[in-house]
């Protein structure tokens, strides 16, 4: 990292102490645009690099709630409405008992390069609270989804601020949020959050598209080296909304995932896991993953372990950040992996990803590969604003679509700059410079 980035990235750490994340999420970044940063000195100059860290607003609130027993509950939530420089803010919310500002800080800053690498018109944001949504009843989530909107209202709406779903919210939390939204302003704005039902303006193809769209991204990866997803072995991380679309994905492009994991451990199935009874163990049940070897007998669960041992060509981490560190990095090139698509929030350590390096192993960072989701729900804002609603065929088109031009930005950013091959590289100066531009045109703000 040059000097002056260097102290940047220290002035950074100083104003938001205690927030390990965060700071990763900053060095990532800040250790790969020096090239950037050389051949466009304006940058500097504009302070771009010190502007783009620091978020445009950060709001902290109170979330009070009755639960079924008629307890008042307390949460805290969070909206961090990060860079407005192309468009709306636009990012997911996470409801997780693990979410606090240094998560969403993180997440927020990801998302800034990961929506400016689309090249559709949106900013970015995150925000989410530390509720847990697991064993509550349909009336408490209500309550409390009714509670957080009665604070974030305020700060959203479809020409400011666009939230998603994100862990712990789908369609059901969408829906009470935008129920809450409708009945506090009088206003049917399709446009004010994304993930909705079908039903109500939402899009065909969300659900599927971030799982769809890292899937998407290693057969570009795979195309790119002359090879294909035909035959091969995959191993996915997870097993909720976005790794069990990406392994329906594979199958459909004649890969063959044989291991998936939950909180619990990992579950080895070498005949591909049966997708069937994996949708209705986790969305139906909400049962643990261990259960699978019940309906599938020559299946495998091993508990307290890490998918990340078992050989494989292509691994794809769809859980939580952080979650392949030095050792996991290490297995998988011991177990034959090739190439390592983040599905997740950045699931790689820097550790990792300089083990993965060293040995060939071809990387791709979370920003670029999993941006299928905001780009469906950038696509979603899209038919919203122009009353239409498209076919699952042309979602899924579209999202293909942008996944191939990402890669392609990526792949030539990386060339550009003399850095072939390097997706980090390509991700982070193509995301910048595109962010930097807007910046610079609209002057000190």
């Amino acid at each position: 990292m040059p000097e002056t980035v260097e102290s940047v990235f220290a002035s950074v750490v100083a104003r938001n102490p205690g927030e390990p994340e965060f700071h990763q999420a900053v060095r990532e970044v800040l250790e790969s645009i020096g090239p950037a940063l050389a051949r466009h000195p304006e940058y500097a100059e504009a302070q771009i690099i010190e502007r783009i860290c620091e978020p445009e607003r950060q709001i902290i609130f109170r979330v009070p709630w009755e639960d079924d027993q008629g307890r008042i509950r307390v949460n805290r939530g969070f909206r961090v409405e990060f860079n407005s420089a192309l468009g709306p803010f636009k990012g997911g919310l996470r409801f997780h008992p693990s979410v606090y500002l240094g998560i969403v800080k993180f997440l927020g800053f990801e998302q800034i390069f990961k929506n400016a690498l689309t090249g559709l018109p949106i900013g970015a944001g995150k925000g989410g609270a530390d509720f847990d949504p697991k064993g509550c009843s349909d009336r408490e989530v209500m309550r409390f989804c009714q509670s957080f909107m009665t604070e974030l209202y305020r700060h959203i709406g479809a020409q400011t601020d666009v939230p998603a779903g994100d862990i712990g919210v789908g369609v059901r939390e969408i829906g009470y949020l935008f129920g809450q939204y409708k009945r506090i302003t009088n206003r049917y704005e399709s446009g004010v959050l994304t993930g909705k039902g079908l039903a109500y303006g939402g899009a065909q193809a969300r659900t599927q598209a971030t799982g769809y769209g890292a899937v998407f991204f290693a057969e570009e990866m795979l195309r790119q080296s002359g090879s294909g997803l035909d035959g091969k072995r995959v191993v996915v991380s997870g097993s909720g909304n976005v790794a069990i679309h990406a392994i329906e994905k594979v199958h459909q492009l004649g890969g063959r995932v044989v291991a998936c994991s939950d909180s619990g451990g990992y579950l080895l199935d070498e005949k591909g896991i049966d997708l069937e009874v994996l949708r209705e163990l986790k969305e139906q049940r909400r049962g643990r993953l261990a259960d699978y070897v019940l309906d599938v007998p020559h299946a495998v669960s091993v508990a307290g372990r890490t998918p990340w041992e078992v050989p494989c060509d292509l691994a794809l981490p769809c859980a939580t950040q952080n979650e392949i560190g030095g050792a996991e990095a290490a297995q998988l090139v011991a177990g034959g992996c090739s190439v390592v698509v983040e599905g997740a929030n950045m699931p790689t350590t820097p550790e990792a990803v300089r083990i993965l390096g060293r040995a060939g192993v071809r990387f791709a960072p979370g920003k670029a590969a999993n941006a299928g989701g905001v780009a469906v729900s950038a696509l979603e804002m899209q038919q919203n604003a122009s009353r239409e609603s498209w076919t699952f065929a042309e979602s899924e088109q579209r999202l293909q679509e942008t996944i191939r031009d990402i890669h392609a930005r990526c792949w030539a950013t990386a060339e550009e700059y003399g850095l072939p091959g390097d997706y980090v590289a390509g991700a982070n100066i193509n995301g910048f410079r595109r962010v930097a531009e807007a910046m610079l045109a609209h002057g000190l703000v």
